[in-house]
């Protein structure tokens, strides 16, 4: 609707990743390096973390569009996959057959797959979105995967991008064997006020905007503040700012426009009023901590599904009876087990008398 306005020949702020509008960053530059890195060493594991909305989906598209033609890549996206549901999920998107087919059996075709595609000079790349979904013993599945070899050289490759939740998975103490394999890692950060600038114009331009700077200086500081430098986050807004200088007719904007803007993105995402420090938070994505509401005058804390925040000893209690409570089950499951054994005993012996009596 505003392109013609604005003399663009697409919309520069879609929320879709696009790697044509691809902005490197300090931080971003360092992850693609990392890819490139890990895609000329051929093997181990990169693993690139970041919040919600700073461009690792971005950087992945980015790579996939300017791999070489003897990489094979194949892209999850994950949900809470089992290592039984990940290894069917691969084999699909190695466009392997996996109707009816057991574990055993997709893995024996995996790997005739990954030898086929060494015998042709190409390599295959498992890149994994949103690892963080991913359990424990999952994670190590995939490391299962990355033990197909052929004459010493791995087959598989895979590269795993995910929210900051990922970190704490992979530093667990049974997570050891696959750290060993993680060649490089990077977090990518929000862009500070210097770098959202340059993402909006270089946005901007790659879009066709060539006229006189759009933005006071004023604007982009209140962009980045709300924003807090997530490239999303901007992408929403920036979608917004630019559709209400088309209705205002607005040639350049300046403080007071883009305040009006920011003004009903924080009604119609139903924030309160005091929730300036971070008008974000996360609603926007149903989950995680409210940092700044609180009900008037309760002195309480809520999530953003309306749970009550507690004082840490509270959930330190809470774990502890959770502790007790697994050791009790475990308990009671070791004297179960050990009385269907001794029943089985017993029932062993009575048939190995009667087939005795019966000779």
């Amino acid at each position: 609707m505003y392109e013609s306005y604005y003399g663009l020949n697409s919309k520069p702020f879609q929320l879709t990743p696009d790697p044509e509008f691809f902005f490197a960053s300090k931080l971003h530059k360092r992850a693609v390096s990392y890819l490139q890195y890990g895609l000329s060493q051929a093997e181990g594991f990169i693993v690139i973390t970041g919040d919600i909305g700073t461009g690792k989906t971005t950087i992945a598209n980015s790579l996939l569009d300017n791999l070489e033609e003897d990489i094979f890549a194949a892209q999850i996206v994950t949900p809470k996959l089992s290592p039984d549901e990940l290894v069917k999920m691969v084999a699909s998107k190695f466009e392997l057959d996996v109707f009816g087919k057991s574990k055993s059996d997709l893995l024996e075709d995996i790997e005739r797959f990954l030898n086929q595609l060494s015998s042709q000079g190409r390599r295959a790349l498992l890149l994994v979105d949103e690892a963080q979904n991913l359990p424990l013993e999952t994670i190590e599945e995939l490391r299962m995967l990355s033990n197909f070899q052929k004459a010493g050289k791995p087959l598989l490759q895979s590269f795993l991008l995910g929210q900051a939740e990922l970190q704490p998975i992979l530093r667990a103490p049974n997570m050891e064997q696959f750290r060993q394999r993680i060649v490089a890692s990077c977090h990518l950060a929000p862009l500070n006020e210097e770098e959202s600038k340059a993402y909006i114009e270089y946005r901007l331009h790659h879009a066709g905007y060539n006229r006189q700077t759009l933005f006071s200086e004023d604007a982009y500081h209140a962009i980045h503040q709300f924003s807090k430098g997530v490239p999303r986050r901007m992408n929403t807004l920036m979608d917004r700012v630019l559709l209400f200088g088309f209705l205002e007719e607005i040639e350049a904007f300046e403080l007071k426009d883009v305040e009006v803007v920011i003004a009903e993105v924080k009604s119609e995402m139903f924030l309160p009023e005091n929730a300036s420090a971070d008008p974000y938070v996360q609603y926007e994505y149903g989950e995680g901590v409210d940092e700044q509401e609180s009900r008037p005058n309760s002195g309480i804390r809520y999530t953003a599904k309306g749970t009550e925040i507690r004082e840490v000893e509270y959930y330190k209690s809470m774990l502890h009876e959770l502790v007790d409570a697994l050791d009790d089950a475990i308990k009671h499951k070791i004297k179960l087990t050990q009385y269907i054994d001794k029943l089985l005993k017993k029932k062993y012996q009575t048939y190995v008398r009667l087939k005795t009596d019966d000779e």
